[in-house]
């Protein structure tokens, strides 16, 4: 396996931290990014200065523009890709992929008019992929500084779930396998929005009993979504769904979580954008998750609410109190023996 190429499609800050990961493990990778001139200069610099500065890269990573050549001979491909344009990359890239690649996406988010996830997208883009999802509380910067970390690799292909083991797993970084692709591909876009509510939570200056509602009651409303859709709500107990909900909902380092703070500090949605300088995929999840939860009929208070502060100049108190008064009486609604 070491010797098989790998390719990390996307040179934002995670695709970034991962693909100099696998190089520190000795793994061949190839990080592709759109910029020509910003692919040079990482080369040049051993440095990617506009999303990860700060972090030397591994000398044996390749960095290139030319999308060809990144995939020539790629055993692996890694997505990381902005959701909004996953799909227009997989149909660039499905004539260069083989049947049977390894294709993993590390992107958070769902696609809007159709509300796919990322892995029915190369289900649909690309021919017979062996598809697998990442996603756990993995702040690209903590990543990338070597701190203690673990993410999940969830397939239904136990062989691609150990392929990616082997090819991520360090001495500061645990890779966990599931199966319910799904749920845990759905835990990580569902989690950004409640990152939104709890920075404006934060700039407001709420209290920690105000907080310990916010996030618990969070992870009811996303595990009850999911759980509509067919995912399995234990999912949720691990690092997919309330570790990554913890991290984002209480780390400056999260781009929701920031977009919230500046939201509550009085910004309008797009100076916060334009001050986080980044895409944060909790903006469009949260118009997303709405629309199909009324849709649904399904319950989701604090989710409705941020897209009112959002998107119709709503207020976070107004929201908190929209939770408290919902009609909810069980604390937990999933339980095993159930």
């Amino acid at each position: 396996m070491t010797n098989r190429k790998i390719t990390v499609l996307g040179g934002g800050s995670f695709g970034t931290a991962i693909a100099n990961m696998i190089a520190s493990n000795g793994h061949p990778v190839t990080l592709w990014m759109r910029d020509e001139e910003n692919a040079r200069h990482c080369m040049a610099s051993g440095e990617n200065m506009a999303y990860l500065p700060g972090y030397k890269l591994d000398p044996r990573l390749q960095v290139s523009a030319d999308l060809e050549a990144a995939l020539a001979g790629a055993f692996v491909v890694f997505f990381s890709i902005p959701s909004k344009s996953f799909r227009e990359v997989c149909q660039r890239v499905s004539p260069l992929i083989a049947a049977q690649t390894i294709v993993v996406s590390t992107v958070k988010g769902i696609e809007g008019d159709s509300f796919k996830l990322m892995s029915d997208i190369l289900a649909e883009e690309l021919n017979q992929p062996r598809i697998g999802v990442i996603s756990g509380p993995n702040l690209a910067q903590e990543v990338a500084a070597q701190e203690i970390t673990a993410t999940v690799i969830a397939s239904a292909d136990q062989a691609v779930c150990q392929t990616v083991q082997n090819v991520l797993e360090t001495a500061f970084f645990r890779v966990y396998a599931n199966s319910d692709r799904y749920g845990v591909e759905l835990a990580g876009a569902l989690k950004n929005i409640y990152a939104i509510a709890a920075g404006m939570a934060a700039a407001l200056n709420v209290g920690q009993n105000t907080m310990g509602v916010l996030i618990t009651r969070s992870l009811a409303e996303m595990t009850r979504f999911a759980v509509h859709l067919g995912a399995d709500p234990m999912t949720f107990l691990g690092l997919s769904g309330v570790g990554d909900l913890f991290v984002t909902c209480a780390s400056e380092l999260s781009r929701n979580y920031r977009i919230g703070y500046a939201l509550g500090d009085g910004k309008s949605l797009e100076q916060a954008i334009e001050n986080v300088g980044q895409i944060a995929e909790g903006i469009n999840t949260t118009r997303i998750v709405k629309e199909k939860a009324e849709q649904l009929g399904i319950n989701m208070p604090l989710a409705s609410g941020l897209y009112d502060v959002m998107f119709k100049g709503g207020s976070l108190p107004r929201v908190l109190l929209r939770v408290m008064l919902s009609e909810q009486f069980d604390d937990v609604e999933f339980r095993v023996n159930r």
